[in-house]
């Protein structure tokens, strides 16, 4: 690449890391105020969970179409306009005057996301390589946790003081503006480049033609290190919802705290230690990628591990200082599975199909995973507690932990030399 993209390239992780700081506040916001609405809609907890679900059944499904689509047009498009799409969702949400309304405005906010991270990390892996995509893709992670801190405490914040709407206003407008503003420095990069640049080729070298989604299910089927990671990220973010959801409710509820003081609680310790494992966890699995094609997926399998048991204990513990002990443990993990749950992928998946892959990827996440987990845990919290209820999810992370080996051993490296093999640039051997 030219010394100038070599600076963009960063430049374009920080104007996308803008973009899913408002993804996830915009997403985070309605889990802090779920007492005001449970009191104003008279709700009980399936018809919270129903809240959260709702988002990812929407989300989920539009996944693989989202992804298709990404991978056909421009994803400068795809970014800025599913940024204005679901900012506008965000504001209008403010307008429900009943569960039906509000459930409506939750799963079309679903809708208008599904977009972004088909798009932004097709686009964040043509600027880079096997090198920096990992450390990128870490970085541009950390917004996400941001994001749910700052969705989790502003809205308890502003809601204690202004009532719940004026929270989904703010987070919403201030989307809209962002999008106004990033149209004019975004820059579409070509497909493949950063691969084809690892192989020895120049800018002018083309990937293959557009694949169909029948060519891309067949790829996915020859592919098992692709079924392993998606497997795995369903388990995964069956247990992350789960805390995303209810533990602002579930500390409300035990430590007797405020909206606000629950909602930073929830999401401030194992986000921000999250934004410390991310950068780490993708340092790492740069360095370990080099030396072994599942390099990353073994970082991952790691963190993911050690989820489990502090993710059990920050909602069975009766002590607040074991809580935050717990939470920040469970945030390091955390940062070092989420920091390459794309780049893992890119390693066995061809540039042309990387929006489609993470399409099919968001949809088994969020469907199959985040999808059903809301619910479930408010169905058995009348049952058993909802403490005891998200404590017995936390298995979910050893079964991913499990997958993920299994694609370490036995898949990866195949797979691996399989992508490289069908790029279409074949080096030029007078260069």
């Amino acid at each position: 690449m030219r010394a100038a993209s070599k600076r963009y390239k960063w430049y374009v992780v920080a104007m996308l890391w803008w973009i899913a700081f408002f993804n996830y506040a915009d997403r985070q916001a309605v889990f802090s105020v779920f007492p005001l609405l449970s009191k104003e809609f008279n709700l009980n907890n399936i018809e919270l969970g129903l809240l959260g679900s709702s988002f990812a059944w929407v989300y989920g499904l539009s996944g693989p179409l989202a992804g298709a689509l990404v991978d056909r047009i421009r994803r400068k498009f795809a970014i800025l306009t599913g940024l204005q799409v679901w900012s506008l969702v965000c504001m209008a949400t403010a307008l429900s005057r009943n569960f039906g309304q509000l459930l409506f405005f939750r799963a079309a906010e679903g809708l208008g996301e599904a977009m972004y991270f088909p798009a932004s990390m097709s686009m964040v892996s043509d600027y880079h390589g096997k090198r920096t995509r990992s450390r990128a893709m870490g970085i541009h992670q950390t917004a996400v946790y941001i994001g749910v801190i700052a969705g989790g405490y502003l809205a308890g914040l502003i809601a204690e003081h202004h009532g719940w709407r004026t929270s989904f206003v703010i987070f919403g407008g201030c989307g809209v503006l962002l999008g106004l503003i990033l149209h004019r420095f975004l820059i579409e990069p070509r497909r493949g480049a950063a691969d084809i640049e690892d192989l020895g080729g120049t800018e002018q070298d083309e990937i293959r033609q557009r694949v169909s989604i029948k060519q891309f299910l067949k790829i996915m089927w020859r592919t098992p290190t692709v079924m392993l990671l998606m497997a795995a990220f369903m388990c995964e973010n069956f247990t992350a919802m789960v805390m995303f959801t209810w533990l602002p409710m579930y500390l409300y509820q035990t430590f007797h705290l405020s909206l606000a003081m629950a909602g930073l609680t929830a999401t401030l310790y194992v986000q921000f230690s999250s934004m410390l494992g991310s950068p780490l966890g993708g340092w790492l699995a740069d360095s370990l990628r080099r030396r072994l094609p599942g390099g990353r997926i073994l970082v991952q399998a790691i963190g993911i591990f050690f989820e489990a048991p502090f993710a059990a204990v920050c909602v069975l513990t009766g002590s607040y200082e074991l809580l935050i002990i717990s939470l920040i443990g469970w945030g390091i993990a955390q940062g070092f599975y989420q920091a390459n749950i794309f780049a893992s992928v890119f390693d066995v998946i061809q540039p042309e199909v990387r929006g489609t892959a993470t399409g099919f990827m968001n949809m088994m996440g969020w469907l199959a995973g985040g999808g059903t987990a809301p619910v479930i845990v408010g169905y058995l919290s009348e049952r058993i507690g909802l403490g005891h209820a998200m404590a017995i999810t936390s298995l979910s992370y050893v079964l991913a932990s499990a997958l993920l080996l299994a694609a370490v051993l036995f898949t990866a490296r195949k797979d691996t030399e399989r992508m490289r093999a069908s790029l279409a640039y074949e080096p030029n051997p007078l260069s």
